[in-house]
């Protein structure tokens, strides 16, 4: 059973800034990318339902930062399914830089989603679809084992 959904990424000039790191929009970005290619490759349906009346609005992200990366690192960006409600999902992530096999944990990011309906002025809670519940399934922190991979020599610090 797969622990997380991944996406790999080249990190590029245009993401870091003018001291050479990757400017912290792009974690948030990659959290984004990271959900779309989910849906695209994994619950296809609710693409088409998107395409109706479901909205999915991002109600809250986060991100906390353990070390820097620059152009051309490998970052693997791993999302799992922290919490399912009714109508809502937050999903964790991992980034992962990927040097020479060697995996390290340079951050770890949280995404909280609603389900809605309805026409933009009268958007209203909608049960998260089916498709999606079952697409996420697998991906549960609950029903998984965490993944191994370095924690940064900070980490036990953290509050």
């Amino acid at each position: 059973m797969t622990e997380y959904y991944e996406i790999r990424h080249t990190v590029g000039f245009e993401e870091t800034n003018l001291v050479g790191n990757v400017y912290y929009v792009n974690y948030l970005r990659w959290q984004g990318r990271c959900r779309e290619m989910f849906l695209k490759e994994k619950a296809e349906a609710v693409l088409a339902d998107l395409q109706n009346d479901l909205k999915l609005f991002t109600l809250k992200v986060e991100c906390e930062f353990f070390s820097e990366i620059t152009a051309f690192d490998l970052v693997s960006v791993r999302m799992q399914l922290e919490e399912l409600t009714q109508t809502q999902i937050q999903f964790s992530f991992d980034y992962v830089k990927i040097e020479d096999g060697v995996e390290n944990l340079i951050a770890t990011g949280r995404q909280r989603i609603a389900c809605m309906r309805g026409d933009n002025n009268n958007t209203v809670p909608t049960r998260v679809p089916a498709a999606l519940r079952d697409a996420l399934t697998p991906y549960s922190v609950d029903s998984v084992p965490a993944p191994r991979v370095a924690e940064p020599a900070n980490a036990g610090d953290r509050r």
